[in-house]
Parts: C-alpha cells; sequence; structure tokens
C-alpha cells in the first residue's frame, strides 16, 4: 500500500515513516525540508528495499495542499493511507501573539488538512477503501490559554476526525485522531515553548508515540491517546468545567 505521510522529517512523522517502511509499504514523503526527506527516503528505501517519493511542500502556504495533491496524482501514485501529521503551534498571550505566524498555524493545522482529508479522501471513497490517521493533541480536550489558536485548531481536528469517521465508515474509509501529549520533537523550538512550565513535566519519546499510534490506527482505532497520564486528563476534561478546565491549562503552561 502507498502511505503519504505529511511533516515527514522529524518527530513523529519520521517515526511513522519507518514503522510503515519496516511493513513495507511505498512511502509518499511531504515536508518542507526537502533535504531531510531524501536523507530519510534514501535511508528507508536501502534498508527495507521499498519505494519512496519526495515532495516537497510547505503546508502552511494557501494553495500548497491542491498543488501536493496534483503533484501525487501527476507521478499516478494511489494514496491508500494518508497521515496527516504536519503541525505547528505558538505560545504566548494572544494580544501579544504575531497575527501572520496564527494565519499560517491555522492554514496548515486546520486549511490544508481538511484540503487533503477531502482530496484524498474522496478518492478513498471512490475506491471503498482507505485509512485516514489525523493528528491532533490532547490539547483538542481542552481550552488552552497562552496557546489559545493551537488549542482551538487541534479541537477542531478532533471533531472533522470524529464526523468524518462516522460518515466514511459504512463507505470503506476509516479515519482515526491521534491525540498526543507533550512530546520530544522540534514543536517546542518552534512554538517558542522554551519559557513554559508545560515541557518540564516529562515528555514521551516520538518513537513511542508513532509505535502505539501506527499498531492502533492498523488495528482500526479511532481515537488514540498514547500514555495513562495523557488518557487520565482527556477523561477528566469531560468531568469538569470548562472554565475549571481553562485554569488548569494555564497553570500547567505559563511561564516559569
Amino acid at each position: 500500500m502507498n502511505v503519504l505521510i505529511t511533516g515527514a522529517s522529524g518527530g513523529i512523522g519520521k517515526e511513522m515513516a519507518k514503522l510503515f517502511a519496516e511493513k513495507g509499504h511505498t512511502l509518499i514523503l511531504a515536508a518542507r525540508s526537502e533535504d531531510k526527506l531524501n536523507e530519510l527516503a534514501t535511508d528507508l528505501a536501502e534498508q527495507y528495499t521499498i519505494k519512496t517519493h519526495v515532495f516537497k511542500s510547505d503546508l502552511s502556504k494557501s494553495g500548497a495542499a491542491e498543488a501536493l495533491f496534483e503533484q501525487v496524482q501527476s507521478q499516478s501514485l494511489k494514496v491508500d493511507i494518508l497521515i496527516n501529521n504536519a503541525g505547528v503551534g505558538l505560545f504566548g498571550e494572544f494580544h501579544q501573539t504575531d497575527l501572520q505566524k496564527e494565519q499560517e498555524m491555522i492554514q496548515l493545522n486546520i486549511t490544508s488538512l481538511t484540503e487533503l482529508t477531502k482530496l484524498f479522501g474522496r478518492e478513498m471513497v471512490n475506491a471503498g477503501s482507505g485509512k485516514i490517521l489525523n493528528v491532533a493533541s490532547t490539547a483538542a480536550f481542552f481550552p488552552g490559554p497562552l496557546m489559545a489558536v493551537y488549542y482551538a485548531s487541534k479541537a477542531y481536528v478532533k471533531s472533522f476526525t470524529e464526523a468524518l469517521d462516522n460518515e466514511w465508515a459504512e463507505l470503506g474509509v476509516q479515519v482515526s485522531g491521534l491525540y498526543p501529549g507533550p512530546t520530544s520533537t522540534g514543536f517546542k523550538d518552534t512554538a517558542e515553548l522554551n519559557d513554559s512550565k508545560l515541557f518540564k513535566n516529562g515528555t514521551m519519546k516520538a518513537q513511542a508515540v508513532a509505535k502505539i499510534a501506527y499498531i492502533e490506527f492498523m488495528n482500526g482505532k479511532k481515537q488514540i491517546i498514547p500514555g495513562g497520564m495523557n488518557k487520565l486528563q482527556s477523561k477528566a476534561s469531560r468531568l469538569i468545567s470548562r472554565s475549571a478546565a481553562a485554569n488548569i491549562v494555564r497553570k500547567t503552561q505559563e511561564r516559569e
């Protein structure tokens, strides 16, 4: 099967690519960093004797998702599995954060994810088979003071994923969501979280998150939450008021 992974140059996306390669899947890798993608693709192709395809794509830009779809189509590549992994965050008080960065975040986390799901998902529905994994976050379960737009974007991904699962399950297409907590990737630096307490309470390794995600996703699970503490937190979100949840999140990730 052919697997398209966005944001595949590092973190969870890179680790997912390794797992799919190990099982003999053809990889279609997309990210902004073409050099890192080419290095990963070459290594995995040699190690597992698989086919790999690399597409440089900045999905934080308008039109990038459709362009990626057209590039993949132009090479006559059918996408059997889509991993919408690319995403970014931004830390800070909303009245002080950079509007352009937030617009790009919305484009990447919401708009491009939606467009890729529409374009490739429609092909899957027509074929009567396929799998889509949308990478969200435990942030999807909470309001997020000091990362307001990021948390809201992941709440969108959760709602969107659950709705499509309801629509497409009977049409042969599985739509699942992955909800990791703080993970050791490049996310902390790009989200400008170095002054926050969020990552001081421990993180999961990207390799561990990817392994759990791969196993549960390929076994048909629809909501994947790696880690016992993350599972508890997601359940707790249903037991407290939204205002209380917002206060807890703020205390968890405020500056030290």
